[in-house]
C-alpha cells in the first residue's frame, strides 16, 4: 500500500476505532503486541543465535481488492536481545528470486546447524522447499532445482484433502533431525527424517494422528519430554494451539490441552506458533491482527507477531498461556552511548524501512509528526552532553526531536537535518542535549516540510564520563503453584484457564491483573493451603456489571463453597475490595473461580474463623450494641473493611453476603424490635 493511502486510512478508521472501543470495551494498558508494526508478519519461527532471538515470519504483502488467499511472496526476518526492542532485518529470503521452483514461501521453520542456517518454507499446500545461509540475516538461497518434500515423497500419500505446507523441523539431542508438516484432518501430519546436510529426506514419511489438527505442526523437546503442537480446526470454536506429549518423537503421544487460546484481536481466525528457550525461560511465538485492525484494514489477510512467556507445570504439562498487556520484562536496558541502529525499536507511527547502503537497513519514508519509540533506554547517573545520528535526505531535510517517555513527552534535544543531496548520502550530525539520567522511553519524533524529509540510519549520545548503568528487572522462572489460602494471591497466577478471551491486564496501582472475563470463564489454581480453615474470601475487582465470581473445589463444577456477587464499581479501572463469607473450608484444594460476566480482577484473599459465629457482634468483643452497626455502616461504605471473624458475624442472616439488609436486621435487632436475627 502506498504510504499516503496508508497513513489517511488509518488516522481516519482511529478516530473511529478509539470512540467505539472507548464505549464497549474494559480498560486496559497499552498491548505489548504487535512486536513489530513496519510490514505484515505471521506463521513465525524462531532460533537462538549469539545471545539474539531471531524470529522468521511470513510476510503478508499489503492486501489488494478482492484478495481472496494470503499473498505471502518472502519471508521477514526481526531479532532482539532484550524482548521489548526488534531490529528489522528485511525480507532474507524471496521465492521467486532466491528459487528455482517456488513462487511462494509461506510458514517458515528455523535451524542452526553445521555453521549454517537452514530456512524451510511451503510453497503455498504444494510442496516444501530448504534455503540456506552462513548468516541468520541472509541472504538465503535454496539449492535445490525442486522441492525437499512433494507429493512424490514416500510415505506422504495417501492423504485426504491434504495440505504439503507447514513444515516444522526439530533436531533431538542425538543429532537426529525431523520435519512435521501437513495440514486439513487430523491424521494428515506426517514427519521424515532429514538428513545431516539438512537438505536431504531418509527413508519414508510416518503418519501422526492428532485430535482436531489443522496446521502449524511443531516439535519441542523439554526435560526429555517431547512435544508436539499445532493449530486446532474450528470444530470446537475458534482456532487454538494445542499439544500432546511423548516420551518418543514420533510415536506414544497423548493429548494434554491447549497452550495458547485464540487471542485477542484475532477475529477467531487461524494462528501459528513457535515456542523457543531464550535466555533460561520458554516463549510462545504467535500472530494475531492488531495492526490490521489499528489501522482500519481487512484483517483476513494482514497479520502481525506477537509474543508471550510460558511455563511448565511441576508435571511437565504447560500452564495455559494467556496473552498479556506488556507482560513481558525489558530483560537489559538499552546502552545510549553505543551505536544503535534505527531500525532497532519499540514501536513506530509512520515510517518504512528499507536496504543501506552502508549496510543493513534504514528508517526510510519519514514524514512530519512520525515517531519511533526506543523502550528501557538507559542514561545512568551521569547523564549526556551531546546526540549524534547518521543521517541522509535528498530534499531540504527536518528535524529530529529527541524526546523522553512518550512523542510529546519532555524535549531534551533537537537535532537538524539538512539535504545530503541523496536518499543514501550519509552525514553524521550532532547537537546538545539537556541533562537526563535514569531509564526512560526514548522517542525519535520527526517535524519539517512536505514530503518525505530525510532516512536515519543510526544514533548514540556521548557523555563526559562513564554512566553507572541501572539493573534491568528480571522475568520469572516458574509460575508459582503452591500457595497460603490466606496470602494476597495474584490473579494472574493461575495454572489452569477456560477461556478464548481472557488478557493480562495492567492495573491503576502499576501491577497486573485479569479481564475481558465472559461467562462461563473459569481460573484454576492448583494446591491452595486452607489450613485449619478458611470462611471469607475477599477480592479486588472492578466491574460496570454485576456479575458472580462462583468458589468451587477441586473441578470447575466441584463443591461450591461461596459465591462473591460483584457490585459495580462504575468502571473496569474503579477497583473496590469486595468480599463474602463461605463454607468452611479445611486442608489443600485446587481453587476454581467461575465467572458469570465481565469483571476485571488484581487479586483475592482468603481469611480464617475460629468456628464460633456470633451473629452481629462485628467487632468480636463480646457485645452486640452500636458500635457494632458503626464498624458495619463503615464496612458497607469501604471506610474499613471486615475480615474473618467479624465479616463472618456481620452476615446476621446468613445469606453468604454482608450488606444492607444485615445492617437493618442490626439495628433492629438493637433496639429490640427483633429477639433473634432470622437464619
Amino acid at each position: 500500500m502506498p504510504k499516503k493511502l496508508k497513513k489517511i486510512i488509518k488516522l481516519c478508521s482511529m478516530v473511529f476505532v478509539i470512540g467505539i472501543l472507548t464505549l464497549l470495551l474494559p480498560e486496559k494498558g497499552a498491548a505489548d503486541y504487535p512486536i513489530f508494526s513496519q510490514r505484515f508478519t505471521a506463521d513465525p519461527a524462531a532460533v537462538v543465535y549469539n545471545g539474539r532471538l531471531y524470529i522468521y515470519c511470513s510476510h503478508d504483502s499489503d492486501a489488494t481488492p478482492g484478495q481472496s488467499t494470503y499473498n505471502i511472496p518472502d519471508i521477514t526476518c526481526i531479532s532482539t536481545d532484550d524482548l521489548k526492542n526488534w531490529t528489522d532485518h528485511g525480507e532474507v529470503f524471496n521465492a521467486k528470486r532466491d528459487s528455482r521452483w517456488a513462487s511462494v514461501s509461506w510458514a517458515p521453520s528455523i535451524v542452526y546447524r553445521n555453521n549454517k542456517f537452514y530456512l524451510y518454507y511451503g510453497n503455498g499446500g504444494n510442496g516444501i522447499g530448504v534455503a540456506v545461509s552462513d548468516s541468520p540475516t541472509g541472504p538465503f538461497k535454496d539449492p535445490l532445482p525442486g522441492p525437499l518434500v512433494s507429493w512424490n515423497t514416500p510415505g506422504v500419500q495417501p492423504a485426504q484433502n491434504m495440505w504439503l505446507f507447514d513444515p516444522g523441523v526439530f533436531v533431538d539431542d542425538d543429532g537426529q533431525a525431523y520435519m512435521y508438516f501437513g495440514g486439513n484432518g487430523q491424521n494428515n501430519i506426517r514427519v521424515i527424517k532429514l538428513g545431516n546436510d539438512m537438505i536431504s529426506t531418509v527413508g519414508s514419511a510416518m503418519t501422526m494422528s492428532a485430535p482436531r489438527f489443522f496446521e502449524a505442526a511443531y516439535m519441542h523437546k523439554y526435560n526429555g519430554k517431547y512435544y508436539f503442537s499445532y493449530a486446532s480446526d474450528f470444530s470446537q470454536g475458534a482456532s487454538k494451539i494445542e499439544y500432546m506429549m511423548s516420551d518418543k518423537p514420533t510415536t506414544g503421544f497423548q493429548y494434554k490441552g491447549v497452550i495458547l487460546p485464540q487471542p485477542p484481536d484475532n477475529y477467531s481466525n487461524n494462528n501459528h506458533h513457535a515456542i523457543v528457550e531464550y535466555k533460561g525461560n520458554w516463549y510462545v511465538v504467535y500472530h494475531n491482527r492488531t495492526v490490521a485492525k489499528q489501522r482500519g484494514l481487512d484483517p483476513v489477510y494482514q497479520r502481525n507477531v506477537c509474543i508471550d512467556q510460558m511455563f511448565y507445570n511441576a508435571d511437565g504439562t504447560i500452564k495455559q498461556v494467556v496473552p498479556t498487556v506488556d507482560g513481558l520484562k525489558q530483560l537489559k536496558y538499552v546502552d545510549p552511548y553505543t551505536k544503535n541502529l534505527a531500525v532497532t525499536m519499540h514501536k513506530e507511527s509512520g515510517i518504512e524501512t528499507e536496504e543501506c547502503s552502508e549496510g543493513g537497513r534504514n528508517v526510510a519514508f519519514i514524514e512530519n509528526g512520525d515517531w519511533i519509540q526506543v523502550k528501557g533506554v538507559d542514561f545512568g547517573n551521569v547523564g549526556p552532553t551531546s546526540f549524534e545520528a547518521r543521517v541522509a535526505s535528498a530534499t531540504n531535510g527536518g528535524n529530529i526531536e529527541i524526546r523522553l517517555d512518550s512523542p510529546t513527552g519532555t524535549l531534551i534535544g533537537t537535532c537538524k537535518v539538512e539535504g545530503t543531496g541523496d536518499w543514501q548520502k550519509w552525514v553524521t550530525k550532532t547537537c546538545s542535549v539537556s541533562k537526563v539520567t535514569g531509564v526512560h522511553d526514548l522517542f525519535f519524533r520527526f517535524t519539517g516540510g512536505s514530503g518525505y524529509l530525510f532516512n536515519f540510519s543510526w544514533w548514540k549520545f556521548n557523555s563526559d564520563a562513564t554512566p553507572t548503568p541501572t539493573p534491568p528487572p528480571q522475568p520469572s522462572t516458574v509460575p508459582v503453584t503452591e500457595r497460603s489460602a490466606f496470602s494476597k494471591i495474584e490473579v494472574e497466577d493461575f495454572n489452569d484457564i477456560k477461556s478464548s478471551t481472557i488478557q493480562k491486564i495492567g492495573t491503576p496501582n502499576g501491577g497486573s491483573g485479569i479481564g475481558y472475563i465472559e461467562n462461563g470463564d473459569w481460573l484454576a489454581y492448583k494446591n491452595i493451603d486452607f489450613g485449619n480453615g478458611a470462611t471469607t474470601f475477599k477480592a479486588l475487582v472492578a466491574s460496570t456489571l454485576s456479575p458472580n465470581i462462583e468458589l468451587r473445589l477441586d473441578s470447575p463444577t466441584g463443591t461450591l463453597i461461596g459465591t462473591l456477587k460483584v457490585a459495580a464499581t462504575g468502571g473496569f479501572n474503579a477497583y473496590e475490595e469486595q468480599s463474602c463469607n463461605i463454607s468452611k473450608v479445611t486442608g489443600k484444594h485446587d481453587l476454581y473461580l467461575v465467572f458469570s460476566g465481565a469483571v476485571n480482577i488484581d487479586w483475592f484473599t482468603f481469611g480464617g474463623s475460629s468456628g464460633i459465629i456470633k451473629r452481629g457482634d462485628t467487632n468480636s468483643d463480646g457485645k452486640i450494641n452500636s458500635t457494632d452497626v458503626t464498624a458495619l455502616k463503615r464496612h458497607l461504605l469501604r471506610v474499613t473493611q471486615l475480615t474473618g471473624d467479624n465479616l463472618a458475624n456481620a452476615d446476621v442472616n446468613g445469606d453468604g453476603n454482608v450488606n444492607s439488609t444485615d445492617l437493618l436486621l442490626l439495628k433492629r435487632y438493637i433496639l429490640g424490635e427483633i429477639e433473634n436475627f432470622p437464619i
